[in-house]
């Protein structure tokens, strides 16, 4: 069915993520790739002003080096043909920016009950539903 499936997965939902990951794997065709994502935030300027200096780099150096532990566990785990991509950002734009640059065929996210924050200022899954440039499973 799709050749290139993409699937963000966040640390501090990983049962949730593997969930979404069994949906990739029954989509996905025959030599076809999915692509495990995780998005470290980036702390903003502000919050980064009450910090010491190198903290916050260190930080997300560490955030990145789990996620690629778990991710690269998760895909061996699975046997799933694909990589684990991490990238730094806002979730939201760093998953449809990798979508367009992959030319992806899919993006399978994970998505919790919306709380009434979301309905203020939109979910991650919102903001991929709305901005992707390709077809997008949310998984509830």
């Amino acid at each position: 069915m799709y050749k290139k499936i993409i699937v963000p997965i966040a640390m501090d939902q990983l049962e949730h993520g593997e969930s979404v990951l069994g949906i990739a794997e029954k989509l996905i065709d025959e030599g076809g790739e999915i692509i495990l994502l995780n998005v470290v935030e980036d702390l903003n300027a502000y919050a980064q002003g009450y910090m010491i200096v190198d903290f916050p780099l260190e930080m997300i150096e560490e955030s990145r080096k789990h996620a690629v532990k778990t991710l690269e566990a998760l895909k061996t785990k699975h046997g799933i043909n694909g990589r684990v991509e991490i990238r730094t950002g806002g979730a939201a734009g760093s998953i449809n920016a990798l979508a367009k640059e992959e030319n992806a065929d899919l993006v399978i996210i994970a998505s919790h009950r919306p709380g009434l924050i979301d309905y203020f200022i939109g979910s991650t899954a919102s903001r991929v539903v709305s901005h992707c440039p390709c077809a997008v499973l949310v998984d509830r």
